[in-house]
């Protein structure tokens, strides 16, 4: 078989000399790229050896031949030329990169400059004064209630700031500050500070809003707080403040310092206890930083006397240079007053006031005496906690360099938190707070409704001594109290006889006195009968009865007998001023119908009108001193009774009546009242 050639399946076999097999091949290539169509290119015969080509072959890449065995810089680019040319590719490349990421933050750079100054030259926090729903300065002040008489009903706003003058400004309530500024020029400076306050936004910061420039409102437009300032807090008795409450105070005004610290302002520089808020959820939120030029240049609204209190929490360094810019160991300083304001609620150096004015405290914080320690204020230090105290008396050093910063005082307090267990979390800390306040507005609300209850039966009193019972009751329901007819009431007058030439003799306050013991006197005795007081007028007095409740005809004996007891009680009656003499009264009584109402709003008084009044005035005016001068109608109903000691008088003209029958009543027969004869002028 071997050497030998014969036919098999796929075509010509030769068998070679070492017995392998050598068929025939035929090579196809695609000629036709477009189309796809192959066709044979070679011819391999196996007999032979031969490989003969019938065409050409479509290399591809418009080569002219099949690739090299072996590349050019071989596998393992062990060719020296071609070692070059990879090293220089390679810081090519890295060149390229790098100058493709210098550029990319070149170009970032500038964009963020160009965005920024777009930024400070648009003005975003410029507010026009237009935009600003101002409220009157009335509108917020103090606490206020009301209440009604006809039942318990608190109405109890929140605490307000005092003299913040506040506005809506895109429907939300804000705080303005107004600044005495004649004109505005804003530096560069001033322009990246405004947007950079703009820019802050922290828990423990009021937010900043804006600016108004249109003088004269050039004002600062702040988050507004309706708590008050933490001084407001600390001075308000009625808002009880443990320790728990004291912490979370105390942290949220570190918190807040150590913010602004690391903020592009670097520096709050007007801190106190006025320029700390409190927020509806009583956090404590600092106000009033930044714009150091803008504030330098204004006219200080503050007194003297209340610019030089606020120096008490301004550091010794800054108390003696006053050009000296805010550094963050001023703020440092600052924060310790308010610590220890916070630990005793009691204003700083409160104590040394008794016995020294603002200006030597200032004067003793500035100057230090050589060799002692630094002045400060004193404080009972039994009820502070000593690690507070210690942080109190670090952030006083008399070394600036010596105070701590205030990432050390918010790590210290933190610290302090968690030893006493109130640093729990944000939820738990805002509900141990709305808890405390909770308990102090029970006890106030308790007290308040206590005064208030008390309030109110002063206040009834007072309405049923100006107004009968049954129309006051009638007001108290809201009803309103119409004009009332009566057929028959027996109506009083009496006055004091020479009460011209006395008031003449005596001082206006001897007068006042008289009248006073006077009524006081008649008052306590008609309490005793069915009688209503409707006025005094000077020495006049003016008593019904009948109206406003009806007694039938009874009302002639109520004011028969009451008239006995008044006249018997003047025959003890002394003046205070004239104990040598005695006083004359004079009475008229007369029966009658008449019409009875409420006349005005703020004042109303309970009038009576008809000809009886004026009836009863003429029989008082015609009537003589130390009598009870009575009409026919009066004897009428009198004598209907029974019992009293009537006299006739006889006809007496009177102004506008003509003549008329009257009588004198004497006494009272029954032996009820005591007889009147004996009673004298003299």
């Amino acid at each position: 078989m071997w050497n030998r050639t014969f036919d098999g399946i796929s075509g010509n076999v030769t068998v070679n000399e070492n017995g392998d097999p050598d068929a025939d091949y035929s090579l196809w290539d695609m000629t036709d790229t477009v189309n796809g169509d192959m066709s044979v290119v070679a011819n391999f015969h196996g007999a032979t050896g031969e490989l003969e080509f019938v065409g050409n072959i479509a290399w591809p890449g418009e080569a002219t031949g099949p690739p090299p065995d072996t590349p050019f810089c071989g596998f393992d680019n062990e060719n020296p030329a071609c070692q070059m040319q990879g090293s220089t590719w390679k810081i090519t490349l890295i060149v390229a990169c790098c100058l493709l990421l210098v550029g990319s933050a070149i170009t970032l750079l500038v964009y963020r400059k160009l965005r920024r100054d777009a930024e400070i030259r648009g003005r975003a926090w410029q507010i026009k004064w237009e935009d600003l729903q101002v409220q009157s300065d009335d509108v917020r002040g103090r606490r206020a209630s009301s209440f009604s008489l006809g039942s318990v009903s608190l109405k109890t706003e929140e605490e307000k700031q005092i003299f913040t003058q506040t506005a809506f400004y895109q429907g939300r309530t804000v705080a303005v500050k107004k600044i005495s500024l004649d004109h505005v020029t804003l530096e560069r400076n001033t322009l990246i500070e405004l947007k950079n306050m703009r820019d802050l936004e922290h828990p423990n910061l009021a937010r900043f809003f804006g600016m108004c420039l249109d003088v004269p409102n050039v004002a600062i437009i702040n988050e507004y707080c309706p708590k008050g300032s933490l001084m407001d807090m600390l001075q308000n008795d009625s808002i009880k403040l443990d320790w728990l409450f004291k912490y979370s105070l105390i942290s949220d005004v570190i918190k807040g310092v150590q913010y602004l610290h690391r903020s592009a302002l670097s520096v709050h520089g007007r801190l106190n206890s006025s320029n700390c808020l409190v927020d509806s959820r009583f956090v404590v939120k600092l106000i009033d930083f930044g714009l150091q030029s803008l504030r330098e240049g204004a006219t200080q609204t503050l007194g003297n006397h209340a610019l030089m209190t606020k120096s008490l929490y301004i550091a010794p360094e800054l108390l003696r240079d006053l050009k000296r810019g805010p550094t963050k160991e001023g703020d440092i300083y600052s924060v310790g007053v308010i610590m220890r304001e916070i630990a005793t609620r009691e204003g700083p150096y409160e104590a040394e006031f008794k016995n020294m004015e603002v200006g030597e405290i200032l004067d003793k914080i500035r100057s230090p005496p050589a060799g002692l320690q630094p002045f400060r204020q004193r404080a009972n230090t039994e009820n502070i906690d000593p690690k507070i105290w210690d942080l109190i008396t670090a952030c006083w050093e008399e070394d600036p360099k010596e105070r701590p910063n205030a990432n050390s005082l918010r790590t210290s307090i933190d610290k302090i938190n968690r030893e006493k267990n109130t640093g729990t979390g944000i939820l738990d800390n805002l509900l141990n707070r709305m808890e405390q306040y909770a308990n102090n507005l029970e006890e106030l609300v308790e007290e308040r409704t206590a005064a208030f209850l008390e309030e109110k039966k002063r206040a009834e009193r007072l309405l049923y001594e100006l107004l009968p019972r049954v129309v006051a009751d009638q007001l108290k329901r809201g009803k309103a109290v119409d004009p009332e007819s009566y057929d028959s009431v027996t109506i009083f007058f009496c006055d004091i006889e020479g009460f011209t030439e006395l008031s003449a003799h005596s001082t206006p306050m001897q007068v006042v006195i008289l009248l006073n013991d006077l009524y006081t006197c008649f008052d306590g005795i008609i309490e005793n009968f069915d009688v209503y007081k409707v006025e005094t007028i000077g020495d006049a007095y003016m008593v019904v009865s009948g109206a406003p409740v009806r007694n039938g005809k009874a009302h002639a004996r109520e004011i028969g007998n009451m008239a006995l007891a008044l006249l018997e009680a003047t025959s003890s009656f002394t003046i205070r001023h004239k104990r040598d003499r005695k006083l004359h009264l004079r009475v008229g009584i007369h029966t009658g119908p008449c019409v009875a109402g409420v006349v005005g709003l703020k004042m109303p008084r309970y009038c009576l009108f008809g000809d009886t009044v004026n009836t009863a005035s003429r029989m008082e005016s015609s009537g003589e001193a130390l009598k009870i001068h009575i009409s026919s109608a009066t004897k009428t109903v009198l004598d209907d009774f029974g019992g009293f000691d009537i006299q006739m008088r006889g006809a007496v003209e009177m102004k506008g009546k003509g003549v008329q029958t009257t009588f004198w009543l004497l006494g009272n027969a029954d032996g009820k009242l005591r007889h009147v004869e004996h009673l004298s002028l003299t």
